[in-house]
Formats: C-alpha cells, sequence, structure tokens
C-alpha cells in the first residue's frame, strides 16, 4: 500500500498518530512518502519535516514489519517552479499544495494514497484503497459542509474533501489534472485552494461513501477519521477543531477513547525521542 503525506516540520505530530493507526489497522507491506520542502515568504520562515522525524518513523514501521519504510522527498526547487502565488498568503499554508505536484515526482507509484496528517485510520482501508480507479483520476468523499454550497453538477453533490484522496497518478498524467490545478492556484486566489482547484477541475472522478472519510462524528463503521473543523450548536453557534494530538481536547470536548492505545503509544515515542 502506498501512501502520500505533505507538509513542514509541523505535521509532526500528526504524521506519528496517522502513521500509527496505520500500522495498528493495515496488515500489509506500507510505503509511505512524505512531501516537504523548505519555504520563505515575506518573512515568514517554514522548515521541512526534519531526516529526524523521518528516520525515527521509519524505524517505527520497520519493528511492525520489515517491508514497510517512511521516505522523505524534499520538493523545495520543484515548487518554485510553478508557485502558486495567487495563494501563497491564504489562511492555508501553501504546503496544502504540495499534493499537486505528485504528477511530477517520478519516484511516487501510479496508485497512492493520499492522507491529511489530521487523518486518523480507525479500520483497514484496504476496501478504499484497491477499489478501481483504471480509467479515472482519483477517488474521494464528499466534503461534510462544502457539499451543500459547492457544485459543479447543480443536479448533483460532487464537493469532495481534498484530506483523503485516492489518486490514479498515471491517469491524473495523461489529462493533465494537477498541471491545470497548478496554473489555476497561480492566477486566481481561492478559498482552501488546492481542493478548490481540484473540484473544479477534476472530471474523471468516483464518490465513496462517508465512512472512508468521516469529518463529524465516529461512527461503528467508520474506516478513516477526519479531525476538521465542525460547527457546533450547543450552548451557541460556534465551531470547533480539535485535532488528534489534542489528547486532553479529545477527550474532555469530544468525549472520544477509543484511540487511546494509538495515543498513549504516540506519547511514550515523544517522550523517548525528546529524552535521546
Amino acid at each position: 500500500m502506498n501512501l502520500l503525506y505533505c507538509g513542514d516540520d509541523n505535521i509532526a505530530d500528526g504524521l506519528i498518530i496517522s502513521i500509527l493507526s496505520l500500522l495498528k489497522n493495515v496488515d500489509e507491506d506500507m510505503k509511505i512518502f512524505v512531501l516537504t520542502m523548505t519555504l520563505q515568504i515575506h518573512g515568514k520562515q517554514y522548515q521541512p519535516v526534519s531526516e529526524v522525524i523521518i528516520d525515527f518513523l521509519n524505524q517505527r514501521v520497520k519493528k511492525t514489519n520489515p517491508g514497510n519504510s517512511v521516505v522523505k522527498l524534499d520538493v523545495t526547487e520543484l515548487f518554485k517552479t510553478e508557485l502558486p502565488d495567487a495563494n501563497m498568503e491564504t489562511r492555508f499554508t501553501p504546503y496544502c499544495m504540495l499534493r499537486l505536484f505528485a504528477d511530477k515526482i517520478p519516484e511516487l507509484p501510479d496508485r497512492i494514497l493520499y492522507l491529511d496528517n489530521d487523518v486518523i485510520c480507525r479500520k483497514n482501508c484496504s476496501e478504499f484503497y484497491y477499489q478501481d480507479i483504471s480509467n479515472l483520476e482519483l477517488a474521494g468523499v464528499l466534503d461534510h459542509y462544502g457539499k451543500w454550497f459547492f457544485r459543479n453538477n447543480l443536479l448533483k453533490m460532487d464537493y469532495i474533501n481534498s484530506g483523503v484522496l485516492l489518486l490514479n497518478l498515471k491517469m491524473i498524467r495523461e489529462t493533465g489534472l494537477f498541471e491545470e490545478c497548478r496554473a489555476l492556484c497561480k492566477q486566481k486566489k481561492m478559498f482552501m485552494p488546492d481542493q478548490s482547484a481540484i473540484n473544479k477541475l477534476s472530471k474523471l472522478k468516483t464518490i465513496q461513501t462517508g465512512k472512508f472519510n468521516e469529518q463529524r462524528k465516529v461512527h461503528e463503521n467508520t474506516v478513516l477519521q477526519h479531525f476538521t473543523t465542525s460547527f457546533r450548536f450547543f450552548p451557541w453557534l460556534h465551531t470547533l477543531t480539535v485535532k488528534p494530538w489534542q489528547i486532553n481536547r479529545i477527550h474532555n470536548e469530544l468525549i472520544l477513547f477509543e484511540y487511546d492505545d494509538i495515543l498513549d503509544e504516540y506519547k511514550a515515542l515523544i517522550t523517548n525521542e525528546k529524552g535521546c
């Protein structure tokens, strides 16, 4: 199984937890790619995911299965060739657009599952990973809120969340989807630019059931839980954002305890790593 994450050094906590959840639930060899880069924009410096974290994770995944690996791909120079100029200063960091460069990286295999670092694998995700997308660009799940407000087809909901995407890079290279997405991000400022571009331009996609990207509340059949921002109505209308590494808030605000074995290992691992 091939997996893809993207981000700077701030994704480390989520990356560890997400990968630990995969180790618990996926019983096959996994090759995990992490796209990262160094970036300075308007005086703000972003650092890549460190070699220390990658080596640390590579050792951990091989402990479970020697066939597993974690590979870092620094795409700093590649990103500079097609800067998404119109979206370099949105509320989302430029790193959210790194996945749109996947088609230009020869090391990446044709079939790969992209996950945001705030996604936890709750059950084996092989059903989603091995679906037939031979004639498609990607597979995803409707965005919990966006599906009501954005759509290309007025007759049906088709706005997907980009936090869980099964990518057919062979087809994407043939159709030029990501190339078009990068061009759009360069020219037009958008809310959630990568997700907006993918939804506007992807034509060959399949939309799967919500259990493969549960963005609101965990259910018995949830396979992948995505800790996104949600709206709450009690005691007043407000937004709530709780991430997997915010363990006290996971317990006290989401009243969620079923990932405690994963979170306990995460805490032990980072404690040991800091002590080295």
